[in-house]
């Protein structure tokens, strides 16, 4: 199965996309929206292009596993994306994951505005490989 990953961001978000056999997670794409309908509307055109299936979007929590605002927006927009994308929309705790993506970042020597322009799909990359990781150990 196809799938989507997005990394919601204030100003960019990035998409990541795997293969249909669900090994691979490649970052596809950094959005700069910051409004909410257009940013729905570009991520549903760009899952409709990949041939996308479900969406994965990740779920912003504190590090103490309690949920604010970024997470109470998360799940909205996920809630929209579903209803608009018409694809099943799971959400996915990315706690460290832009740690993680800076970290490859710097193990690649990525470095100022090549690095910003590619972070939030990198981040993104790293929440869809979570995430198909714990549907290879649960048996999907």
């Amino acid at each position: 199965m196809i799938i989507m990953a997005v990394d919601l961001g204030k100003a960019r978000t990035g998409l990541a996309l795997c293969d249909r056999g669900e090994v691979l997670a490649s970052p596809l794409a950094v959005m700069q929206e910051r409004d909410r309908g257009r940013l729905i509307e570009k991520i549903c055109a760009a899952a409709k292009e990949a041939g996308a299936q479900r969406l994965v979007v990740g779920l912003p929590r504190n590090m103490d596993g309690t949920e604010g605002a970024s997470a109470q927006s998360a799940r909205e927009t996920a809630a929209l994306l579903e209803g608009a994308a018409g694809l099943p929309v799971d959400l996915w705790d990315e706690r460290g994951t832009t740690i993680t993506a800076h970290n490859y970042l710097n193990d690649t020597n990525t470095r100022g505005k090549k690095r910003k322009a590619v972070v939030d799909a990198v981040a993104a990359t790293v929440i869809l490989e979570d995430y198909l990781r714990a549907r290879r150990a649960k048996g999907k």
